[in-house]
């Protein structure tokens, strides 16, 4: 076996690439060639097939749940026919207290839907280490789960709150996702599960390499309807065999696609315990049962949260209800927290089988060593990082160009944006920096131009995944404040966005409060003006985080375990107002902006439901009242003083943005974690 995938890797070409496609010639001809895949080049495809199927070449496949891709915002692929109407980006309303507006105007924007396969920041991270990876030609395959009906549509409604909407996509004419013959077949108790494998390929920055990302999909005629609907929606229940069964999907399905695809991989990454079963399917079809540790050597675990409901458990019941006995077995052996546990955990599965495991922030695998006690020995930290070409504007692109003798080939090398510092007594550079911040204030001024918005005025912006211990309505605790300075020392901008799980209760409480909130100040417009985005997505992440001036991150300590939006943000000067926690830890003392509340400090974890807002609120308002000071000392009507110490903070925020990328977080897991 091993010698026939070394001899189809090394004769892989365009024709055994086509043959793979299901329906080739009626539905994908007209964009793939022998030269072209969706308008890019064709040959990085076949370079990364090869490899991927040699037993010469040291492969990883990269396990997530969910994928944020982004093609909207980078490398996106081209189609011959018009773009089906599912696959466009389809129009946004605005909630502010501008409530007329609201009603006559829409945000409109011709783009390329972005593919729903991410609900938050951890796909979006996924889609990032992919991504990276290319750029640096690893040999990576991704694996993740075809999302029929996405995550879902958010809808705004006064005094409702936050109103899912099922949403709806093609992936058949999606450009650049095609539909593979490989079918794989998953044995449970209720029955057969076929799955199917579709392929999207990312490419590297300068389109040279690729990765592959299989995704695996249920929606077949051949499947029971109950089975069928496992892939529509990401996350869609709370219910523990909708769960079990999706994570089957990924884990198990996971596992038997790269099989059937041929590909020899000698490291199986699980990004989060989602994928934990692929351990299972490993373990079972593995000719050393009786040496468990064979196997395990294979695997390696990230955990991204501290917070209990990222870890899933499930009653060992549920559990026995679906997987064949040997499968249950296995999961009794490696996944219970003690011997007498009555559920099967799947972090515990991960940390009892993997023998390296990663915290995704310095801060966090402190608080994942307190957590997990007994696995502390073997949990080291790599701090997580964001795409530079995915997150960064073109404007700032533009600038570094420019002074091209300083950052040299800083597309190859990231970590040359910490040159900026040799830059900071240029003060034609300090000009340009601030020039380029507006010319991307500008684009967000123009979008939502409706509203009124302006070039000149201070705008903060809070945008993330809305859950409680990110205390999305901190800012509202005593909002009068906010709108006193408004009056006092100049107008203010600010732009909120994200949703809830829809299954989530705490978080849509806190939409609707924020609704309310935003209602409430009407009668103050000419001074202050709050919108909240629908339908947050990387579009809107990466509008937000290139252009507006300060990034407020808030989130309970020590809970937050990274956070990425922040970095984003960086990458474009934008200075952050926020607690200590995730990321910011690391960056505590580089003065990327500010710093307020609550510190977490000692042995104890404390409880995500202790939100600290009374004191952590007062402290924001103690420091935004210094931040607006400060920018209107720097911004006098368009008249800027390139001599402030906001332009320090701006320079200080892209020299670190050297740091937190994702090039570097990539090569971490490649010397640390994957050899």
């Amino acid at each position: 076996m091993k010698e026939t995938l070394a001899q189809q890797g090394a004769t892989y070409g365009y024709e055994d690439f086509i043959g793979s496609i299901d329906d080739f010639e009626n539905s994908y001809s007209p964009d793939i060639n022998p030269k072209t895949y969706f308008g890019f080049p064709l040959i990085p495809i076949l370079n990364a097939e090869k490899a991927l199927l040699s037993t010469d070449v040291k492969s990883v496949a990269y396990f997530s749940m969910e994928y944020g891709i982004a093609p909207s915002i980078y490398h996106s692929f081209g189609l011959s026919r018009p773009l089906d109407e599912k696959n466009q980006f389809f129009n946004h309303e605005v909630f502010s207290n501008y409530w007329l507006c609201d009603y006559i105007f829409k945000i409109q924007i011709d783009k390329t839907l972005d593919i729903p396969l991410y609900g938050g920041g951890l796909g979006v991270l996924a889609g990032d280490a992919i991504k990276s990876s290319a750029d640096l030609g690893y040999s990576v395959a991704g694996i993740g789960i075809l999302w029929n009906k996405g995550y879902f549509k958010q809808n705004f409604w006064y005094k409702h709150g936050q109103v899912p909407e099922e949403m709806t996509w093609n992936p058949r004419r999606y450009p650049g996702l095609i539909p593979l013959k490989t079918m794989v077949t998953v044995k449970t108790k209720e029955g057969e599960l076929h799955l199917r494998v579709w392929k999207y390929y990312i490419y590297s920055w300068d389109q040279e390499r690729v990765c592959p990302i299989l995704l695996i999909d249920s929606n077949l005629p051949q499947n029971p309807e109950h089975f069928r609907k496992l892939s529509d929606q990401l996350y869609r229940s709370d219910h523990p065999w909708w769960k079990i069964f999706q994570r089957i999907i990924l884990g198990i399905g996971g596992v038997k696609a790269l099989e059937s695809v041929g590909y020899s991989i000698d490291c199986y990454h699980l990004n989060e315990g989602h994928a934990a079963l692929s351990i299972l399917e490993k373990y079972i079809s593995s000719e050393e049962k009786n040496h468990p540790g064979s196997v395990r050597k294979n695997f390696v675990y990230t955990c991204h949260t501290p917070v209990a409901a990222g870890h899933d458990r499930f009653p060992v019941g549920e559990v026995e209800k679906i997987l064949l006995p040997e499968y249950g077995q296995a999961a009794h052996q490696f996944g219970k927290e003690f011997p007498h546990s009555d559920q099967i955990n799947l972090t515990f599965m991960s940390l009892n089988t993997c023998p390296k495991v990663n915290a995704v922030a310095v801060k966090h695998g402190e608080i994942m060593r307190m957590q997990f006690p007994l696995f502390a020995q073997k949990i080291i930290s790599i701090t997580n990082g964001v795409h530079i070409h995915t997150w960064m504007s073109e404007s700032f692109k533009k600038l570094l160009d420019q002074y091209e003798s300083v950052f040299g080939d800083w597309r190859r090398s990231p970590e040359n944006l910490s040159r900026i510092r040799d830059l900071r007594d240029d003060q034609h550079f300090r000009q340009n920096l601030f020039a380029a911040h507006q010319v991307n204030k500008r684009n967000l001024m123009t979008l939502l131009k409706p509203w009124g918005l302006e070039e000149d005025v201070f705008t903060l912006a809070w945008a993330r995944r809305i859950a409680g211990y990110k205390r999305p309505a901190l800012i509202f605790h005593n909002f009068q404040r906010v709108v006193d300075m408004a009056y006092q020392l100049g107008k203010v901008q600010l732009i909120l966005a994200g949703k809830a799980h829809p299954n989530d209760n705490i978080g849509a409480a806190h939409i609707d409060e924020i609704l309310e909130h935003i209602d409430a100040v009407n009668e103050h417009g000419k001074v202050i003006k709050v919108l909240i985005l629908e339908n947050y997505d990387t579009y809107f992440g990466k509008l937000l985080t290139n252009c507006v001036d300060v990034w407020l991150n808030n989130p309970l300590p020590p809970f937050e375990a990274s956070g990425t939006s922040g970095m984003k943000a960086i990458l474009n000067g934008v200075l952050q107002l926020s607690t200590l926690d995730g990321w910011v830890v690391e960056a505590e003392h580089d003065d990327i902006g500010w710093i307020f509340g609550y510190r977490h400090q000692g042995p104890d974890i404390g409880s995500e439901a202790d939100l600290r807002l009374e004191e952590d609120s007062a402290a924001l308002y103690q420091i935004l009242e210094s931040v607006i000071r400060l920018y209107y000392a720097t911004n006098r009507q368009g008249t800027i003083n390139a001599q402030s110490p906001w332009l320090d903070k701006m320079i200080n925020c892209v020299a670190r943005g050297g740091y937190f990328n994702a090039q570097r977080m990539m090569q971490e897991y490649f010397e640390k974690m994957w050899h």
